[in-house]
């Protein structure tokens, strides 16, 4: 069976209560030895070979060398994109490396004290000695762990509230950073920031490897928006207003209280609790850069997927899965799997935070229910769906 080691070396001594009150989205954390066990993964060959990957979305960014200062290429790279690069001042960047090596998705599960929607990916970057992205801001909370190598930061201590970039660059560099602090951090090192605190990260030696976990923090405009398509979806596009008991008014220009009464109770209508929940959770695990999951090549009977896992294979999120639920006050519950709802009755409710919250779902939490057929039938079409699926590993 795996399992996440305890959160509280993540952390330091701090418990995440300790973590959420005092430093959550308030100040920067640098804990050192956060994961003292911790062994990149990946190589920089490696990363660079996921560059050259079609569907995987990369950039390279040259402070100098480049064809100007700061350029900022954007992959697919061919392999001799890399060959060319000068000796140092350079760094490539690769989004979603969770997704794509299961050793770096299992990273997330150091995170589980956070609500699970929050996470957004782990991006890994590589640079040569004084390769750097330039001093900047992030809109969302990061956890930067150290893979390989050593990165000296200079960060802020407070968030910025207005930036100002440096302007016709490639890339948003800050134009007057002042940092308050400055430290190197080396293999297994951990540093926090909250949202729109300044930092800058240089690397210091040929073998800096950042692991990058950050956070979702959608705007309330893109809430707001995404909300407001979902409720024009449920209406019937031929209904409209209607006053069959309309009476002579006094006032021909007046908005008068018949009227504004039905337009009221239809916007209300639109924000009942069940229809919010609903598209929330639809929204909040539909698939980022319009990704979806790829079924398996042969479909898994139920009896094959049964038999691994009394034998002791645990099962795994697929490279596209994203899984929220909601619990009922009539025991039900409604299970999120990327983007779409499926309501499970309350003998199968049971399933939902089981099958939720984690990268492995070890075997031996599944076997106790391979009895129930409504629990075989779900955890086959997810493996089927290519959400979850054997872990080989």
């Amino acid at each position: 069976m795996q399992t996440a080691p305890p959160t509280s070396i993540l952390l330091g001594d701090r418990s995440p209560a300790d973590f959420l009150d005092t430093y959550w989205q308030k100040q920067p954390l640098v804990v050192r030895d956060a994961l003292p066990d911790f062994q990149s993964p990946l190589s920089p060959n490696e990363l660079a070979g996921l560059a050259c990957e079609d569907g995987v979305e990369s950039r390279l960014i040259l402070k100098d060398g480049g064809e100007y200062p700061w350029e900022l290429r954007h992959g697919p790279f061919a392999p001799e994109d890399f060959t060319e690069l000068p000796q140092s001042h350079w760094t490539v960047l690769v989004q979603e490396v969770d997704r794509l090596i299961p050793e770096v998705g299992a990273l997330l599960d150091r995170f589980r004290f956070l609500p699970d929607w929050r996470l957004d990916d782990v991006m890994v970057s590589y640079a040569p000695t004084d390769g750097t992205v330039g001093p900047h801001l992030d809109n969302y909370d990061v956890f930067l762990i150290q893979g390989a190598g050593h990165r000296r930061w200079e960060i802020g201590t407070t968030p910025v509230e207005n930036e100002t970039i440096v302007p016709d660059l490639d890339v948003r560099i800050l134009e007057n950073f002042a940092p308050d602090e400055e430290f190197v951090l080396g293999p297994g090192d951990l540093l926090y920031l909250p949202p729109r605190v300044a930092h800058h990260g240089v690397a210091t030696d040929d073998a800096c490897m950042t692991y990058s976990v950050g956070f979702r923090a959608p705007t309330h405009r893109d809430l707001v928006g995404d909300f407001l398509q979902y409720a024009l979806e449920q209406i019937d596009p031929d209904t409209r207003y209607s006053d069959p008991g309309l009476t002579p008014v006094e006032h021909p220009g007046a908005l008068h209280d018949d009227a504004r009464t039905k337009v009221h109770d239809l916007l209300h209508g639109l924000l009942d609790d069940n229809t919010v929940d609903r598209w929330l959770g639809e929204y909040l695990t539909r698939p980022t850069r319009d990704r979806a999951a790829a079924p398996p090549r042969q479909p898994l009977s139920a009896e094959a997927l049964t038999d691994a896992l009394r034998q002791g294979t645990d099962l795994r999120r697929g490279p596209v899965a994203h899984l929220a639920f909601l619990e009922h006050d009539d025991g039900t519950a409604t299970l999120f799997v990327n983007g779409e709802a499926q309501a499970l009755d309350a003998d199968l409710a049971y399933a939902a935070p089981l099958l939720t919250g984690r990268q492995v779902l070890p075997a031996d939490t599944l076997t106790p229910h391979l009895d129930d057929e409504a629990f075989v039938a779900l955890i086959t079409d997810l493996v089927n769906d290519g959400v979850l699926e054997l872990d080989a590993t």
